[in-house]
Parts: structure tokens; C-alpha cells; sequence
């Protein structure tokens, strides 16, 4: 029987390193259509699992989702936009308030003073509205290109990135997508071999996989849908 996804094994060869350069092989676009057809049956129509009614909420919300649950940022969240109602509120903020508030959510020093600073230079620097390019969003404090990608996608409905956390990192080595570790190359790398068409849904597909099935700590193959088609299924490999 022939292997629909042998090829993406070879991850420490040469060529496997510089895949990116190359036009992806028909049989990984028809393997990589199975994969994500799959996923859309199992998780349907998805958008961020973050709660907001603003457009600045959200980018506020994604700050605080770093190393954080979106289920502990959405119970912090209802508190904190009472408490500073407006773009400006936050912007004039007391940061003590804002870190007793957070405090839950980790890091929340750091996550304090982004989120000021966020709300002071979208102020000043783009009218309080959310920017339309990745560029002009990671000059905002607590961005990043994650956060960038995810807020874009969402208050804009434009793409032109795909969302890398922890899941989507892990997750894409188990699919043999990439060898990198750095979450930079990793978008690179998904971003090459995959059809644009795939970039929104993919990562929070992949993100509920990590979540249901797919855990850091252990793989439940057994009772992933992908497991008839992933090169580290347990099932396939008898491990």
C-alpha cells in the first residue's frame, strides 16, 4: 500500500529542511485536504474563543491570553471592561487596578503596562481604531505577530498570517509541517505549504485538537480523527 504522507517523514534531510523553496507536491495538498476537511467536521464554522463586544477588547484580551487560558481570560475579562469601559479609561488607567484585576490571567505586570501602553499609542497613533496591516499592528504594545494575526482576522476578516501558539506549534511538528521550534519559522513554514484559503481555520482547528485530543503531555490517538492519517498516529505506527 502506498503511503499518501511518507514524504513528510523525511524531517531531517536536506530537503525536508528546505521545502519552504519549493512549490508544494500535489499528494501533500490532496493528504493536507483530507487533514483539514476532517477538522472542519469534527469543529465546524470556529472563531476565537475569546468574548468581547469591541473591537480594542479583544486586542486586550489576546494580550492576556499569553500563557494564559482563553477560559481564565474570559473570566477575568467581564470585571476588568467594567472597570475601564473606554479605549480612554484604560489609557489613563491605574496600573495597580489593572494588575489586581489581571493578576489571575500571570505575568500580570508585564500584561498591565502593555495594555496601557496599547490604549495610549492606539490612541495616538491610529485614532483609536484597530490597524488593517500586521506592520502597523506590532508597533503596538503586547503584540506580537500571533496577537497581530489573530485581531486582524478577527476584527477585520483579513488574512495574512496564521496564528502560532503552543498548539499550533506542537501540533504542526506532529503533523510533520515543520522541524522548527521558533514560532516565526513555524508561520513561515506553514504559510509556504499551505494554500492561503487555510490559514484562518487552521489554527484554531488545530488549537481544539490540542485541547480535545492531541495534549502536550500525552497523545490520545486513539481517539483523534486524524489518527488514520497522521505520520505520529500510535494507531498507524503500532506504538
Amino acid at each position: 500500500m502506498v503511503d499518501p504522507w511518507a514524504f513528510l517523514l523525511r524531517k531531517n534531510t536536506q530537503e525536508s529542511q528546505n521545502r519552504h523553496l519549493k512549490k508544494p507536491d500535489p499528494a501533500f495538498l490532496k493528504w493536507f485536504s483530507r487533514i483539514f476537511s476532517l477538522l472542519r467536521k469534527e469543529f465546524g464554522e470556529v472563531s476565537t474563543p475569546l468574548h468581547f463586544q469591541k473591537d480594542y477588547e479583544l486586542a486586550i484580551a489576546v494580550i492576556l491570553s499569553a500563557q494564559c487560558t482563553d477560559e481564565r481570560v474570559n473570566q477575568v475579562t467581564p470585571a476588568l471592561f467594567k472597570a475601564f469601559p473606554t479605549l480612554e479609561s484604560f489609557a489613563s488607567s491605574d496600573l495597580k487596578t489593572i494588575e489586581t484585576l489581571i493578576f489571575s490571567t500571570g505575568f500580570y505586570r508585564n500584561k498591565a503596562k502593555s495594555i496601557q501602553g496599547f490604549a495610549k499609542k492606539l490612541l495616538n497613533d491610529f485614532d483609536g481604531k484597530i490597524p488593517k496591516t500586521i506592520p502597523e499592528l506590532i508597533t503596538l504594545p503586547g503584540f506580537g505577530r500571533k496577537t497581530a494575526n489573530v485581531v486582524l482576522s478577527e476584527v477585520h476578516g483579513l488574512v495574512e498570517g496564521i496564528v502560532v501558539d503552543t498548539h499550533v506549534n506542537r501540533l504542526s511538528k506532529v503533523l510533520g509541517l515543520t522541524t522548527k521550534n521558533d514560532p516565526v519559522q513555524v508561520e513561515k513554514d506553514l504559510m509556504s505549504l499551505l494554500p492561503e484559503k487555510y490559514w484562518r481555520d487552521i489554527s484554531l482547528y488545530l488549537i481544539f485538537l490540542g485541547r480535545k485530543s492531541c495534549k502536550a503531555h500525552r497523545r490520545f490517538c486513539e481517539d483523534c480523527i486524524l489518527k488514520k492519517d497522521c505520520p505520529s498516529s500510535s494507531i498507524i505506527s503500532g506504538v
